[in-house]
């Protein structure tokens, strides 16, 4: 009642001040509605930062080069026949892989040990070591974390992969965990998108995005083809990486988290089964790659591209393509008759990372975009050194630009991730600053400086 009665008289008295203190009284309302609206639409909508992250590098005894590889596999003789093993060693040689890459443990055994226990000691291992040595590099405490994302698309076990980093690190009660599972290569950015509107939601957090993929289970012990290339191909990794929606944090911040698209061709049913995990003629799981799964990338790429090209491309590009639009659409020529303008996407970005799935979803994505080896060398080493790391790699071939000493204040970094689903999903940073070497990932340590070396088989000349 004698809030009401104070409401009354302070509204009464506003009328008997002079017309020009009513206009100033009034101004100042509006001004200072103005600045906390303007507080709340800051917190909701505000910048999200890349305050660092880490990438796992496997010890030497993890390496498995090609001739072990094979050796391994020929030994398996109850696994795979003689067409078998000559089949992967072809996909080998013609992979663009080094005598570098890395598998779980249980792999170097004969018969190899498939049990839960070292598909566990296989993801603490990666992902314990990638959020170690991120929080070398970042001066933020475990007890400050306020959202986890982790993401594998092959081992989902109970208790979840975010209550095992949880319980490691011993991360806040209220903590707001997410555990991805079945995502696919194209979760990377899919993970970083889901941060960025949980922060979003939740002003003053710092979000952990961790993406790696379990191979102790999920190396294919059969002899169907589609499904043995990816024994050739898939190595162990993985990332951890730190986000910031604090204003405080902009200046120690490396990057801005400037957009993030997301394309889901899953209605189109050879999309859909391009990449599918399902049992063989023998009864034995494996995943297949079907001879759909190009054109459904180039299908997931071109929706993606259309989400992207008003947000980052430059209005010269803008207005060419609608000038394109206009021209085609009071052209008297049958559409099939005009040639489609495709927008310069090299004006939008100063570093592309592709996901490294494979030399030829590299080729094809150079292809596509028009680019030149130099700007796909990122992703043509990190299958190099590490071979396809699934979601990380995008962080890997971050790492690279960073270790070469390419990433300035302003620079604009393109990450594309592809995966099953169909699904392509990318992400837009702005470098906050000069990247400075000695605070990047320790994966490419022991390398950088041989690097970049001739992929085993030809590339395409510009």
């Amino acid at each position: 009642m004698s809030l009401a009665v104070c409401f009354l008289r302070v509204y009464f008295a506003f009328f008997l001040l002079p017309l020009s203190t009513q206009t100033l009284a009034a101004s100042i309302y509006v001004v200072a509605c103005s600045i906390y609206l303007w507080i709340i639409l800051k917190r909701l909508w505000g910048p999200v930062y890349v305050m660092g992250f880490g990438c796992f590098a496997a010890p030497e005894h993890y390496r498995v080069p090609y001739a072990s590889f094979i050796e391994h596999c020929s030994l398996l003789k109850d696994k795979f026949d003689e067409g078998s093993v000559q089949f992967q060693e072809k996909v080998l040689a013609k992979a663009g892989m080094s005598q570098m890459t890395a598998l779980p443990l249980g792999f170097h055994y004969l018969p190899p040990r498939i049990t839960l226990t070292n598909e566990r000691i296989e993801c603490e291992t990666v992902l314990f070591g990638a959020i170690d040595e991120l929080f070398s590099f970042v001066n933020v405490k475990m007890e400050d974390i306020g959202v986890l994302v982790t993401n594998c698309s092959a081992f989902s076990p109970t208790p979840s992969m975010s209550s095992m980093i949880i319980n490691k690190y011993k991360l806040p009660v209220d903590v707001k965990s997410f555990t991805l599972s079945g995502m696919g290569c194209s979760v990377g950015p899919l993970a970083l998108d889901l941060a960025k509107r949980v922060l979003q939601c939740n002003p003053n957090k710092y979000a952990l995005v961790l993406s790696t993929e379990n191979l102790t289970r999920n190396l294919y012990f059969g002899n169907q083809r589609s499904m043995l290339v990816t024994n050739c191909l898939f190595r162990m990794g993985g990332s951890a990486v730190l986000l910031s929606n604090k204003w405080s944090d902009r200046k120690m911040a490396k990057y801005k988290v400037l957009y993030t698209a997301r394309s889901h061709m899953g209605a189109i049913d050879s999309c859909y089964r391009s990449v599918y995990q399902e049992e063989d003629s023998e009864g034995i799981i494996g995943v297949g790659l079907s001879k759909d799964l190009m054109k459904s990338a180039a299908l997931a790429l071109q929706h993606n591209m259309k989400i992207l090209g008003p947000k980052v491309l430059p209005l010269s590009e803008l207005l060419l393509y609608a000038l394109h639009l206009m021209k085609t659409k009071f052209s008297h020529k049958k559409d099939s008759d005009l040639k489609p303008y495709i927008p310069n996407f090299k004006l939008a970005y100063d570093h592309i990372c592709i996901h490294a799935g494979g030399t030829a979803v590299i080729r094809a994505m150079e292809e596509a975009l028009d680019i030149p080896f130099e700007h796909s060398e990122p992703s043509h080493m990190t299958l190099y050194r590490f071979g396809n790391l699934s979601s990380a790699s995008i962080w890997y071939e971050l790492a690279y630009e960073e270790s070469k000493g390419r990433v300035k204040k302003g620079h604009k970094i393109w990450q594309i991730g592809l995966g099953s689903g169909f699904k392509c999903c990318s992400a837009f940073l702005l470098a906050m600053k000069t990247i400075d070497i000695s605070t990047s990932s320790q994966c490419w340590a022991s390398c950088i400086s041989e690097l970049p070396v001739e992929v085993p088989i030809g590339r395409r000349s510009h």
